[in-house]
């Protein structure tokens, strides 16, 4: 059970959780920063039973969004809106640094700058998936990739993150986006959340399909979501000149880079943790349905279900699986 520690601290029931990719990357070993031990989760939903004696916006009582990044909001990073760079003991560490949201308590530093209040009428669900898979998808993705209305877009990966990216990539009225994987379920998931045009990278060339379907040109922004260095390199080859590469996804191991497939075409890389500055706006595309998130939860699950959640979002080809919910009842809510 854990209790508040410094000023700024709240303690949250969690009332629902989901699973991120990056969970399973520290599973997997690729996160050396990790202690053994460590609870995981940065996503939740909850409810305030204590706090700090410096905390002023959040109250006992309040039903609010964890975010992923904890903002301490004095240092130059968080100034500049780049919180996942906090250099004042926020950033990335619910379940990286210290305990996260994968059980029924969690201690959030930051409490005033890191929750949120969930506006009434929308639903646990919907706020869930603003707590880090549509703020990554926006920042990292698309403001990243600087897309454009009329902009041709390709998206690398349809799972969640790809998904996610395609969502709010509609929002900017783009000409086109083209989603690339190699698993037609995903594809297919794709097309009913926005994708233009799919193309299935083990069946046909993605280079030679989005040269077909840019006249030669190539797209104004690749935005890369799967990790591994083939696709990087892959992204690469289908930016046009003077286009965008933006890269949220990271990589376990080592990633050699071939700067001239993209430095003589003056293409542009960008790469990074999200920084959560766009939740408030997300909170109210969200609310006004301009972006149907609960669309994106397509299992749920109880406390005593974790593992079972955690094979199913590992297994997500098998389970067609986007993001999972997990609670107590809570989780078995309807989405408004």
């Amino acid at each position: 059970m854990p209790t508040v520690l410094e000023p700024s601290d709240a303690v949250i029931k969690v009332d629902l959780t989901t699973i991120c990719d990056s969970d399973l990357r520290i599973l997997r070993g690729d996160v050396p920063a990790v202690a053994a031990g460590r609870i995981l989760g940065h996503e939740a939903i909850g409810t305030v039973t204590e706090i700090g004696s410096r905390v002023r916006r959040v109250a006992v009582g309040d039903r609010v969004l964890v975010s992923c990044i904890s903002v301490c909001g004095t240092c130059q990073s968080c100034q500049r809106y780049h919180a996942g760079q906090c250099s004042g003991g926020g950033g990335w560490i619910l379940g990286h640094l210290i305990d996260g949201t994968h059980a029924e308590y969690v201690r959030v530093p930051f409490a005033d700058t890191s929750t949120y209040p969930i506006p009434e009428g929308v639903s646990d669900e919907r706020m869930l998936m603003i707590a880090d898979i549509l703020p990554t998808a926006y920042e990292a993705g698309v403001l990243s990739g600087t897309v454009h209305p009329l902009d041709v877009v390709a998206v690398i990966g349809a799972g969640p993150v790809g998904i996610a990216v395609i969502v709010v990539a509609k929002l900017l009225n783009p000409q086109s986006i083209i989603a690339i994987d190699v698993d037609d379920n995903r594809l297919t998931m794709a097309k009913a959340f926005g994708a233009d045009v799919t193309i299935n990278s083990g069946v046909a060339s993605p280079l030679q399909e989005v040269q077909r379907i840019t006249n030669g040109d190539g797209v104004h922004v690749v935005i890369e979501t799967v990790g591994s260095d083939k696709m990087f390199q892959l992204a690469t080859t289908l930016v046009r000149p003077v286009g965008h590469l933006a890269k949220i996804s990271s990589h376990g191991t080592p990633t050699p880079v071939r700067s001239d497939n993209y430095w003589n075409r003056a293409i542009r890389v960008t790469t990074g943790l999200v920084d959560a500055f766009s939740t408030p706006t997300l909170i109210r595309l969200v609310s006004s349905d301009q972006i149907r998130a609960h669309e994106l939860v397509t299992h749920r699950f109880v406390w005593d279900d974790m593992l079972k959640a955690y094979d199913t979002f590992d297994n997500a080809d098998l389970h067609r699986a986007l993001k999972v919910a997990i609670g107590g009842a809570t989780s078995a809510r309807a989405s408004v």
